[in-house]
C-alpha cells in the first residue's frame, strides 16, 4: 500500500465516519482507530500516523419516538451532551467489580475516560472532549446504545 492509497483509504473512512478499521496486506497490518487514538501500521516499516480528527457533527434529525435512553426531560441550557460515536453496549466501568469511570457530580478533564462502548468484541474508550462537571448519565450499565444516542451531559467549566 503506497501513500496515495493510504490517503484515499483515510478519506473514505472519514467520509463514512468509521471509528475503527483494520486490514492486512502484503505482511503489513494497518489498524485505524478514531476518537483521539493514533493510527498504527505494524510490519516491516512501522510508522505511526496521526488519525484525522473530525469536528463534531450536530444531529439534524429529531427523534420522533424517544428510545430507552433518549433524553426524556429538557436539557439545561449550557450543557454539552456526549453522544455515542458507534453502535454497541455501554459500560460505566472497565469490569463489573470496578468503580465507574465517572458519576454524576464528578469533575472531568479533557481526555479523561468517561465510559466504554463495546462493539464487535472491541472495547472503545470514550474520552471527554471538555473539562466540566458530569450532570447526568443516560444509559444504564450494560445497555445497548445507538449511534448519536446521548451518553452523558457535562456542564463545561468556566
Amino acid at each position: 500500500m503506497d501513500l496515495k492509497e493510504l490517503k484515499q483509504l483515510l478519506q473514505i473512512l472519514e467520509e463514512k465516519q468509521i471509528a475503527e478499521f483494520e486490514i492486512e496486506e502484503a505482511g503489513i497490518k494497518l489498524r485505524i482507530k478514531k476518537a483521539g487514538a493514533a493510527t498504527v501500521i505494524t510490519g516491516p516499516a512501522a510508522v505511526p500516523i496521526p488519525a484525522p480528527v473530525a469536528p463534531p457533527v450536530p444531529s439534524a434529525e429529531p427523534t420522533t419516538e424517544p428510545g430507552p435512553t433518549a433524553v426524556s426531560k429538557p436539557v439545561e441550557a449550557g450543557l454539552t451532551i456526549v453522544k455515542s460515536p458507534i453502535v454497541g453496549t455501554f459500560y460505566r466501568s472497565p469490569d463489573p467489580n470496578a468503580a465507574p469511570f465517572v458519576s454524576v457530580g464528578d469533575s472531568v478533564k479533557v481526555g479523561q475516560k468517561l465510559c466504554i462502548i463495546e462493539a464487535m468484541k472491541l472495547m472503545n474508550e470514550i474520552e471527554s472532549e471538555l473539562a466540566g462537571e458530569v450532570v447526568e448519565v443516560y444509559p444504564e450499565n450494560g445497555q445497548p446504545v445507538q449511534y448519536g444516542e446521548p451518553l452523558l451531559s457535562i456542564r463545561p467549566s468556566r
